[in-house]
């Protein structure tokens, strides 16, 4: 296939995955007009350029983590759309990769502007080199930390974070035009979400998210979890963020023992999407986490894992809890369950059971996020479950619950 003819199955297959989304014109004109693969370099070949998934462009051997890529084009199209840009828009992109920026300076046109911020400067160079390369010499490339603002008193109508964040820092609101939008991936209790932030004083607030996940932000803003080990092989782990943790020794040899189970008869379908429930799960279970494991793990029966990257479980002292793979029922329908090894298995099967049935009661409802400044005291705050930052006090709230 010609290059012509991959860009175009990769814009049609964005249309036909991007979440029940409408895929605006002014993004498939951009996606259609910009050479992805121009910025992919040596990072990959023509054709994988075009495919719709992300390509990582440095790594850090030493961590084992990326810490720089370009974004899925799927995602890179739902942001876009999240941000609700039109032409003549001042756009501060963090995180840059290059192509991205060459998306929002379609978009805005040369009435617009668009900054593209790195901290690292072999990024920051590439970007300069494949923008170039590409034809969007007018994008402005800055070698900084996004934790603080740009010189100059700059303001923008929108900013697009492209790195996951751990916390939304003041410099992101005051760059912030007065009716601005913020589109930000927050990264709360290990679950990722990109959420479309605006302002409503000195308040931001969501208008909505869509799950997703991202290099993890470096600099002053970086901030980095626990890990904790259940089982060494096969690998068996869980993700614990803020200043949670477990003791790993009391979780030495926990998923040898019996197993309890509860099914909640809470059903989807087959394609059905229910990340909103992992941020309700989050909300609401004491000693919340993610469980990661090996594929070996999987395979062998040692956890009963959907996959391999993080799933919703708990811990209370030697028990472990986690949602397991939905079973499939005749109808071809998925029900939900709980799983849990320990002392006290069978309570904490329940516990996590009756939270997923609780999700469901509700309605299954869309969360929302708002953000207040850190020394905002409790009283001030809406209801919801509370989350204080470095910078800022997070709260997800139901409103839509029943």
């Amino acid at each position: 296939m010609s290059v012509d003819e991959l860009r175009n199955a990769m814009v049609e297959g964005i249309a036909e995955r991007t979440l029940g989304m409408v895929l605006g014109d002014e993004i498939r004109r951009a996606l259609l007009a910009v050479p992805r693969h121009v910025f992919a370099e040596d990072d990959a070949d023509v054709e994988t350029a075009y495919r719709d998934v992300a390509i990582v462009t440095k790594r850090d051997e030493e961590r084992g983590i990326n810490t720089s890529s370009v974004s899925a084009p799927w995602l890179q199209a739902v942001m876009l759309g999240q941000a609700g840009l039109k032409p003549g828009d001042r756009v501060l992109e963090v995180g840059s990769g290059g192509y991205n920026a060459a998306l929002i300076r379609e978009i805005v046109g040369a009435a617009g502007s668009v900054t593209t911020l790195d901290i690292d400067p072999d990024i920051s160079a590439r970007a300069v080199r494949c923008l170039g390369a590409a034809g969007y010499d007018d994008v402005e490339v800055v070698c900084a930390d996004a934790e603080f603002a740009l010189h100059g008193d700059r303001t923008f109508d929108a900013i697009i974070v492209t790195v996951g964040a751990w916390d939304v820092p003041p410099a992101w609101s005051e760059q912030l035009a007065a009716d601005g939008r913020l589109v930000v991936p927050i990264r709360m209790k290990g679950l990722t979400r990109s959420w479309l932030l605006e302002r409503q004083g000195d308040v931001l607030v969501s208008r909505g998210h869509v799950a997703c996940g991202f290099v993890p932000m470096m600099g002053a803003g970086e901030h980095v979890g626990t890990g904790v080990p259940v089982l060494e092989e096969p690998r068996v782990s869980l993700w614990m963020d803020e200043l949670d943790s477990a003791d790993a020794g009391q979780l030495a040899g926990v998923l040898d023992l019996p197993r309890a189970e509860t099914w909640t008869d809470v059903l989807i379908d087959r394609d059905e999407v229910f990340s909103d429930q992992d941020l309700w799960l989050a909300a609401t279970l004491p000693g919340f986490a993610l469980v990661t494991c090996s594929q070996e793990a999987i395979d062998q029966g040692v956890v009963a894992l959907p996959w391999q990257c993080g799933t919703p479980a708990f811990v209370d002292g030697p028990t472990l809890a986690y949602r397991p793979k939905p079973r499939q029922l005749d109808d071809g329908r998925y029900e939900f369950g709980a799983f849990a090894h320990g002392s006290d298995a069978h309570a904490a099967a329940r516990l996590l059971a009756e939270q997923i049935a609780a999700w469901d009661r509700a309605g299954r409802p869309e969360p929302r996020l708002s953000v207040y400044p850190l020394g905002t005291p409790d009283v001030d705050l809406p209801d919801g479950f509370v989350l204080t930052k470095r910078h800022s006090r997070l709260v997800i709230s139901w409103p839509s619950a029943r």
